[in-house]
């Protein structure tokens, strides 16, 4: 059987799991999530996670892999996603990847680089030097075993000089030079890519509004409060940082008044929005559709049907 990739991107909040739905009904595809918060457990609510009743009806793939006390990360997404779309052909269908985190379209597209896992203790040498000598000098460092990466990583930036650094002392290579060596783990598949947004951006904030409110409802903060009340989270971790979570958690943390927390979680949204959308943007071939449109589900089987996706699948 000859492998297609079928890529459903589009900003949050615009409507693209009630899409997939709808085209796994009609055609031979099964869903992959591409979502770094849909990957955790028990982040439900406020990921607008697909209810456990339509998951048992129809797969879904890569959600709920993760505690959120764990982090996962762009490359770790890839390895999943190829593992993953290998048993999806193998069963003779083809992948719909659906999402909205554009780093993991990106690297599963473009190709990531084959870099060392984190390595606890040398992360700490790197910290305990940045404690006696600043970031400023490790920096430093970096401009001499790696000019351009501290070129284009700024000296107020320590998590990348910090694993710029980790990267040449395991391997004695620097990152740039790894990260130019990259592989395309869609190379030899037939991509067919769709992005869906309301043509006007005001009709996806308003959106972004009423759902965060909808949310509110349905016990989003009593979710996070879970998540608070742990004790082996923090609110660095990764999956607290999620858009909305980091908001309410710093209600929870007597940080600002839940009102306050909830007009910031929708700014905060609108704006991963407008990020998303600009990203979308520089994906020359895929086809936009309007996701406000009542027929966009037709639309989108239409095009696939009438595209080379019909021989490959």
């Amino acid at each position: 059987m000859r492998r297609a990739a079928v890529l459903l991107m589009g900003p949050t909040g615009a409507g693209k799991s009630d899409l997939a739905l709808a085209l796994v009904e009609r055609l031979p595809l099964e869903i992959v999530s591409v979502d770094s918060a849909l990957v955790y457990r028990g982040m439900d609510i406020g990921t607008a996670k697909p209810p456990a009743a339509t998951r048992e009806r129809i797969a879904h793939h890569l959600i709920d892999i993760r505690d959120p006390a764990a982090g996962y990360s762009a490359g770790e997404f890839v390895r999943d996603a190829a593992r993953v779309m290998e048993d999806i052909w193998a069963r003779g269908r083809q992948p719909l990847l659906v999402g909205g985190t554009m780093l993991y379209f990106h690297s599963l597209t473009a190709g990531i680089a084959e870099l060392p896992e984190a390595d606890p203790a040398v992360r700490a040498g790197i910290d305990a030097a940045a404690a006696a000598g600043g970031w400023a000098a490790l920096h430093a460092e970096l401009a001499r075993v790696d000019p351009a990466a501290a070129a284009r990583i700024h000296v107020n930036d320590p998590q990348r000089i910090q694993r710029a650094l980790e990267v040449h002392r395991l391997t004695g290579r620097n990152i740039t030079d790894l990260q130019q060596s990259r592989r395309a783990q869609l190379e030899g598949v037939e991509v067919f890519e769709f992005a869906i947004a309301p043509l006007e951006r005001r009709l996806l904030h308003e959106r972004i509004g009423r759902r965060l409110q909808d949310m509110l409802a349905r016990g989003f903060l009593q979710e996070v409060r879970r998540f608070y009340d742990r004790g082996d989270l923090r609110a660095e971790h990764s999956a607290m940082r999620a858009v909305g979570y980091r908001q309410l958690w710093q209600h929870l943390a007597g940080q600002t008044s839940l009102e306050e927390a909830t007009e910031r979680a929708i700014a905060a949204t609108r704006q991963l929005a407008k990020r998303q959308w600009t990203w979308l943007r520089r994906r020359r071939r895929a086809h936009w559709f309007d996701s406000m449109h009542p027929d966009v589900a037709a639309m989108v089987n239409d095009a696939l049907s009438k595209s080379a996706f019909a021989e490959w699948s």
